[in-house]
């Protein structure tokens, strides 16, 4: 029996945001360092007669499955795309295991999961300059959930830089539970011109490297973040005070934090710590992924 075939969804994190400019068009400019944790929604697919998709697991409640997913959406774009591409239609399977509008990808990324999945069934070779452009038109951080590896994002968020060298760290993280809308955060930001990125060590191969370059970084959307949803600060003080922390920040828009560990014990010890003092809370510890894997 064929195993169907499944594409992970991986959590998105910025490490640091940058908001350097407000466009003519409402958008904003950004410089990021965005990496991605082995935490992921899952998504497989079956031969149907039609495309369809279900959605299940912890964070499935309040999803809605039909036209307006962005898993949906990559598929219909991807049919409209390349129509003779995937000959059968797919009963698409979502497992959403990470929480909702919580700045660690979400939509994107499983939207960015289905395109793959569309490739790996593909009856020809796509184009990546061209899937990524596809991607493009659906969110501004699909293109990078597309690579799921450590990358620079400038622009929008379409303009990438892959990194062929990442020290090996661990991340645990943290969500209150409280959705966070990434345009309420923008609307609640003073500054829309702040300095860009200091420049990436080459090659970043070692833990005290990043945490000395991330030490001149920010998230510029925290403080905002914080005004709305007061606790966040309050996660990212006592994260930061956990043993072996190199740094706690709030990722994208909100309202996850994640702090950074040099090794897999002091991350699963300090995930443990955040889910004694807050149960509530969402708290999880995973390494990050690599380059090429």
């Amino acid at each position: 029996m064929v195993e169907p075939p499944i594409q992970i969804a991986p959590a998105k994190i910025n490490l640091a945001l940058h908001v350097t400019r407000r466009r003519e068009d409402g958008f904003h400019d950004l410089e990021s360092l965005v990496v991605f944790a082995a935490l992921a929604d899952e998504i497989e697919a079956m031969p149907a007669a039609t495309d369809s998709l279900t959605i299940v697991g912890p964070f499935a409640r309040g999803l809605g499955a039909g036209e307006t997913n962005l898993v949906s959406r990559a598929v219909a774009a991807f049919r409209a795309r390349w129509p003779d591409a995937v000959a059968t239609g797919l009963a698409l399977r979502l497992t959403k295991n990470l929480p909702v509008a919580a700045g660690i990808g979400g939509g994107s990324a499983d939207a960015a999961a289905a395109l793959r999945l569309m490739v790996s069934q593909s009856r020809h070779p796509i184009a990546v300059p061209e899937l990524s452009d596809l991607a493009a038109r659906l969110g501004a951080d699909v293109p990078a959930c597309l690579i799921s590896a450590p990358l620079l994002a400038r622009g929008i968020g379409e303009l990438l830089q892959p990194l062929t060298d990442f020290p090996q760290l661990h991340v645990v993280l943290v969500n209150p539970m409280v959705p966070l809308a990434t345009a309420d955060v923008f609307r609640r930001l003073r500054a829309h011109d702040n300095y860009p990125l200091p420049a990436v060590p080459a090659p970043l191969t070692r833990p005290v490297q990043l945490g000395i370059w991330l030490a001149e970084t920010r998230n510029d959307l925290q403080p905002p973040a914080v005004k709305l949803v007061p606790v966040i600060g309050e996660i990212v003080d006592h994260l930061a005070q956990t043993q072996g922390c190199m740094l706690a920040r709030m990722s994208g828009s909100g309202a996850t934090v994640f702090g950074l560990f040099g090794s897999s014990g002091q991350a699963h010890q300090a995930a443990q710590l955040m889910r004694q003092h807050n149960p509530e809370h969402w708290v999880a510890a995973a390494p990050l992924l690599l380059p090429g894997t």
